[in-house]
């Protein structure tokens, strides 16, 4: 009968994650064992919400690559930060990374392409840390 409950917590306690916003299999699976789940338990539960379509790592992929791309956020560090959270299968071809480049670059720099090295150099380096490739931060001047 403990181990029903356990399940039952826990499964709750992912689904009120699950209420509030996406998560990644493996974001569930950390957080839920933060909370003092046993392992197996986490994954029954997690195994559940997938087959009741509550949980998907592609959905979650989606709506994560939607909102980095409203924040202005490159296609490098989008990748590194799904990698993070568990996924590794997703598709970044629906945006144009070269066209919000340059709106990034733009926006805080304005629309003026300076010809001092040391400006410009900045400026490359503002786009990489936001995780731009060279392509598409050159593409941006």
């Amino acid at each position: 009968m403990k181990n029903l409950t356990q399940e039952s917590k826990c499964y709750s306690a992912a689904m009120k994650m699950l209420m509030r916003r996406e998560h990644s299999k493996l974001e569930l699976f950390q957080k839920l064992q933060v909370n003092g789940f046993g392992v197996d338990i986490i994954n029954d539960s997690i195994s559940k919400l997938v087959k009741q379509n509550y949980q998907s790592d592609e959905r979650f992929a989606e709506d994560f690559i939607l909102m980095r791309f409203n924040q202005g956020k490159g296609p490098v560090r989008i990748v590194s930060e799904l990698k993070m959270k568990g996924i590794n299968t997703f598709d970044l071809s629906a945006f144009d990374w070269f066209v919000l480049a340059k709106e990034i670059r733009q926006k805080k720099f304005g629309n003026q392409i300076s010809l001092d090295y040391k400006e410009t150099a900045k400026q490359k380096r503002f786009l990489q840390s936001r995780g731009f490739n060279l392509d598409q931060i050159n593409q941006a001047f």
